[in-house]
């Protein structure tokens, strides 16, 4: 009878093991600390060098559940639900949202994809932003391009999607998204993007197209909020525009310690006020060329160039053809996989009557054509 008992126990606990296998709960984050200076900036009156204690330069600091079951025959469920914060004060990021960065939930196939509800990325941001020196893993916050026009700073979300993700067929991807605009005007603050990216030893290859119809209106239950801003302040031109439309195509080849790449995004804003322009179309090309050498298992180097081309039609305030160029480089030491330290240095020169220097986090808009950020800080992952 006791060695039934002890059977029947043996039985139980490997069954429970089995079970909680099945599942699991993950708790993560990142927090990104340091210090950074702006040799000029513009409040009011008042203009010239700004000296900040800062939250996110590199990446935005956040912390997350991402969560799995194993529903048998090769489909789980899942979820991931992620917070962003202001780790100099504690705030919430995001319009203090409370999953502000991502909310969503699905199942996932290795045969058949992916398909998730929720707060989610676009496809700009799945297949070409890994390409790009915005990437969470190179420069991303303080290496965004002018405005981030072009929505690769992770600093845009879009509500009410669903989303599917194909599984990898020999290195090839792709997806698609669609948002509801949650309104009875079916059209009004709706969005939809698509993409799809190759893999092949040391090529990446990524392309995609995002596009929100309506956002200049008032409507707050569609796709985007409109009163939310980027953790970093800069707001960008994701409002304001009946029609706003970002292609984007990247590639990079690893060789050795080196990675090489370049990434080409256009940005179309048809009527919106944006620089003066009353009802007008705003475009935007982006132009960049980026790179990381790793000096040393603990050392890595990296640097990138971008050429932006602006146009703005029906504008009196400003010129019609701004031109930015920036220039961003940056060191990292890791103590582990976990912890790092970095120092980045970034230049932007604009060209075009009216318009002044604006580098990405940097506290504020130049008095002037020129503008330089240094930065130094810390990161820990967990």
């Amino acid at each position: 009878m006791v060695k039934k008992l002890v059977a029947a126990a043996a039985i139980v606990s490997a069954a429970s093991s089995t079970a909680h296998a099945q599942s699991s709960v993950t708790l993560y984050g990142i927090i990104d600390a340091g210090l950074i200076y702006t040799n000029n900036v513009a409040k009011g009156n008042a203009r010239g060098p700004l000296f900040q204690a800062t939250s996110g330069e590199i990446n935005g600091s956040r912390f997350g559940l991402r969560g799995s079951e194993d529903l048998g025959s090769g489909l789980k469920a899942i979820f991931v639900l992620e917070n962003g914060f202001n780790v100099q004060n504690g705030k919430l990021g995001q319009d203090s949202k409370l999953f502000g960065r991502q909310a969503f939930v699905g199942l996932t196939s290795e045969r058949l994809g992916s398909i998730t509800l929720g707060r989610q990325y676009d496809s700009n941001t799945d297949f070409v932003l890994p390409l790009s020196a915005v990437a969470g893993t190179f420069g991303d916050t303080g290496f965004a391009h002018p405005f981030d026009n072009d929505e690769l700073n992770h600093g845009f979300r879009i509500n009410n999607a669903v989303k599917y993700m194909s599984p990898d067929f020999a290195g090839f991807k792709f997806g698609g998204l669609y948002a509801f605009s949650n309104n009875d005007d079916f059209a009004l603050n709706r969005a939809y993007s698509f993409g799809a990216s190759y893999h092949y030893r040391s090529l990446n290859i990524g392309a995609g197209y995002l596009q929100i119809d309506g956002s200049n209106s008032t409507n707050t239950a569609g796709v985007i909020d409109t009163n939310e801003s980027p953790a970093n302040g800069t707001a960008g031109f994701v409002l304001g525009s009946n029609v706003q439309r970002t292609a984007t195509a990247g590639i990079n080849y690893g060789y050795g310690p080196a990675l090489v790449g370049f990434v080409y995004s256009h940005s179309q804003f048809q009527g919106t006020k944006a620089f003066g322009s009353d009802n007008g179309t705003l475009r935007f090309d982006n132009y960049e060329l980026n790179g990381k050498y790793a000096l040393t298992p603990a050392i890595t180097l990296g640097a990138a160039y971008t050429y932006t081309d602006g146009h703005v039609t029906k504008t009196s305030t400003f010129g019609a053809d701004p031109k930015w160029n920036q220039i961003n480089v940056q060191a990292l030491y890791s103590f582990s996989k976990r912890t790092d330290v970095y120092a980045e240095a970034m230049y932007q020169h604009v060209t075009g009557h009216g318009y002044v220097a604006f580098i990405n986090n940097s506290g504020g808009a130049s008095s002037t054509a020129n503008q330089v950020v240094g930065t130094v800080g810390l990161r820990t992952r967990f």
